[in-house]
């Protein structure tokens, strides 16, 4: 089954290597006889449909050039592989996406400088009426 990252980008179900093993977790003695976890991996170097410059932005933001998804979320195989190639897809858009704007900074308003010194005013002021009266 191919995975549609994007309209633009579509990885074929060729590029993509499955590995399977036992899971822990919930499943009681079914766990121990059936391989549910499921390893997905994909080379984003090895691709033959990434686009240079996708292929170049993809190795820069991704750490490495090879992404692998483990998921044994759920009791059943096919569950957790249609789970990862989710999480692939996922993790690839947010690798392709573009960079949020720089964020400038902002400096605090007066009136907001003015309700936080009232405020530590006001909680001093309680702090001293706690106090034990000094006796002169």
């Amino acid at each position: 089954m191919d995975l549609e990252v994007t309209p633009s980008l579509t990885i074929p179900a060729a590029e993509l290597q499955w590995k399977f093993s036992r899971s822990s977790g919930p499943g009681g003695q079914h766990v121990n006889t059936s391989d549910s976890r499921v390893q997905l991996t994909w080379s984003v170097a090895d691709s033959l449909v990434v686009p240079e410059e996708l292929r170049a932005v993809l190795l820069e933001r991704l750490v490495s050039g090879v992404v692998t998804v483990t998921v044994s979320e759920e009791r059943s195989q096919l569950r957790n592989r249609e789970i990862a190639l989710e999480n692939l897809a996922a993790r690839l858009r947010d690798a392709l996406a573009p960079p949020p704007p720089a964020r400038r900074p902002t400096k605090p308003t007066r009136g907001s400088k003015r309700r936080n010194l009232a405020a530590k005013q006001q909680r001093s002021a309680t702090k001293q009426q706690r106090q034990r009266p000094t006796s002169d």
